[in-house]
Order: C-alpha cells, then sequence, then structure tokens
C-alpha cells in the first residue's frame, strides 16, 4: 500500500502487462530499446526494419523505450532506498568520480542541466601520450533534477572502502556533499576551470591581446606548479578599472582561495593522477549530447531522464540488465 492508499503494484506485473498491451516479444523489445537510445525513433524504426525486417513506427518505439527507462529510474530508486550499493566495478582500490553538466532542452522549463557522472577504477587510466589519457570501462550516472537526488544515485556506485578521487569543477554543492561524506578523499578542482576563470577576468581586465596571453601562460605555470598562493598575490596587484572587472576580480581571488588545497596541480601529477575533467567532458559528449542534444529536440524532463538511463545503462557495458528486466516481462 502507497502512501495514497494506491495499491503497489510489483515490477513484473507491470511489464507482463507492458507485453501484453503491445504484443512484443522480449527479444523485440530489448532491440527496441537499444536502437532507440542510440537513434532518434524514426531512424531506429527504419533500421529495424531493415535488419530485422520487422515494421514497427516510431511512436511505438518511445513507448517502450520511456517504458524501460521509467523501470531503470524506479528501481535505481528502490535500491537507493533499501540503503543498497552497485556492484563493484573492479576489485580496484582508487576509483576516480567526475561530474559536470550540459544543457538539454526541455518542454516544461526550456533549456536545464542534466548532471552526469563518471566513475573508474584507476588502472582503467592508460596514458597514450604525454598530456593524453584513454579511460577504460566506467560507470555512467546522469540526473536531470535535484543536485541531491544526483548525488545519491552517485553515492550508490562508490566503493566506501574504496580511496575516492574527485575531480570537478567549483559548483559549492559537489565539494559541499563531498566533505561532508568522503572527508578522506582526495578532491582535485579542474585545472581547465581553475584556468577559464583566470582568461575570464584577464579578458575585461588586459586590453592588449599579448600581453593578456603572457599573464595568463605565466599564472598557468605557476598554478601547474603549485603556487596558487602566488596567482592569488598577482591577481590582486593588477588594477581594475571598472565596476565589472572589480567585481570579477573579487569573484576569482575568492574562487581560488576556497579551493586552494584542490589545485596543488604538482603534486597531484607526481602522484599520477589526473588534474582535468577531459574524461568527463567526452562523456558529456558521447553520452548525452549525441543523442540528447541534436537539432529541434525538445524533451520532456521525465521523458528525458528515462532516455538517460539507457543511455547510461548502454556506455556503462551493463545493458544485460535491461534483457534480464525484458525476459521477465516475456
Amino acid at each position: 500500500m502507497t502512501s495514497t492508499g494506491q495499491v503497489e503494484v510489483p515490477h513484473s506485473h507491470i511489464l507482463h502487462q507492458v507485453n501484453s498491451e503491445y504484443s512484443i516479444s522480449a527479444f523485440l523489445q530489448n532491440q527496441m530499446c537499444y536502437l532507440g537510445q542510440e537513434l532518434v525513433y524514426e531512424d531506429a524504426s527504419e533500421t529495424l526494419e531493415r535488419l530485422l525486417g520487422i515494421e514497427t513506427n516510431a511512436k511505438q518505439i518511445e513507448r517502450v523505450c520511456h517504458h524501460y527507462g521509467e523501470v531503470l529510474e524506479k528501481q535505481k530508486q528502490n535500491e537507493i532506498a533499501a540503503g543498497g550499493s552497485a556492484p563493484k566495478i573492479t576489485d580496484g582500490k582508487k576509483y576516480y568520480a567526475m561530474m559536470d553538466g550540459s544543457m538539454i532542452l526541455t518542454r516544461e522549463e526550456g533549456w536545464k542541466e542534466i548532471k552526469l557522472a563518471r566513475i573508474f577504477a584507476a588502472e582503467q587510466k592508460v596514458s597514450v601520450s604525454k598530456d593524453r589519457n584513454f579511460i577504460g570501462e566506467s560507470i555512467y550516472v546522469a540526473h536531470l533534477g535535484k543536485h541531491t537526488d544526483f548525488l545519491q544515485k552517485v553515492e550508490y556506485h562508490l566503493d566506501s572502502k574504496a580511496e575516492i578521487i574527485f575531480v570537478a569543477d567549483g559548483a559549492p554543492w559537489i565539494w559541499k556533499r563531498v566533505e561532508a561524506m568522503y572527508p578522506e578523499s582526495t578532491q582535485i578542482l579542474d585545472f581547465y576551470h581553475a584556468k577559464e576563470h583566470l582568461c575570464q577576468w584577464a579578458a575585461v581586465t588586459i586590453s592588449d591581446k599579448a600581453e593578456r596571453d603572457r599573464w595568463i601562460d605565466y599564472q598557468s605555470l605557476l598554478l601547474l606548479n603549485d603556487k596558487v598562493e602566488d596567482v592569488i598575490k598577482n591577481i590582486s596587484k593588477r588594477p581594475a578599472f571598472t565596476p565589472a572587472s572589480k567585481q570579477k576580480k573579487k569573484a576569482l581571488i575568492e574562487y581560488y582561495t576556497t579551493h586552494k588545497e584542490r589545485m596543488k596541480y604538482r603534486t597531484f601529477k607526481a602522484q599520477g593522477l589526473i588534474i582535468g575533467s577531459g574524461a568527463i567532458e567526452a562523456a558529456n559528449r558521447h553520452v548525452i549530447q549525441q543523442r540528447m542534444k541534436l537539432s529541434g529536440q525538445r524533451w520532456t524532463i521525465k521523458g528525458a531522464q528515462q532516455i538517460a538511463n539507457l543511455r547510461t545503462l548502454n556506455k556503462s557495458n551493463q545493458w544485460e540488465k535491461l534483457i534480464e528486466i525484458t525476459s521477465m516481462a516475456a
């Protein structure tokens, strides 16, 4: 019985109802979900007909995708509420947790941020070149809504016994939660976000481009050598002549002061740690934007979350979970 007095229906019963209503085999529903989370529904319908000779329409694929995306959401919420945790990704002792967001267009609220996390064991990082890494198997978590709900989903996948390395931008809601829940973790402010803030301030303060570029390069070098205090002093010495530049100067100094312990980039690099957010930015592109930020797309908030659930399941190499769910409905 739910809080509203309604009888709670088990997931398995719901799945049987869907199969009965659509008269679609478990195998075909699985294929519809796979194609629907990879392609726009019209293309998914055409691809299904070309590959299997089965005629479906885009709306039918959309309904099946949204249904199973919702089943995945309810399962995750039930597992979190029960105090459970996800199976370990690997038997590693050190994991990265990177978080960022990207904007998608919704029908209800216009442009809205969908938050994404990428979690992977440290041994999944392979150096390709001096400044480039390849990241292997990862778990992805996406949420369109409150950051507290997003962080609960992320924490479900973190191994409490392992060392966690958080890499993120300066969003206060991230670091407040990390400090509260993982006080012994390694916390790294993404270097490229730190430099971006520096560039934005310099753009409204130093008019000569050559001088501005030299100044930014020098401050960046200092940051990479654990000299954030020197950078703060150098920013303080620069004159700010307009209200806008004065405000940006104050905000930049506060930003660096708040995160200076997370900006020991030379120390982190000496430990072999990643200091940039390239891995999560790449994930935003291929997990979210490649399917959900196409020309003309406008999502319902609920529908976007459902497709994001299918996308993250697939990109996390966990599609067997959906195969199991659809098989239960057969």
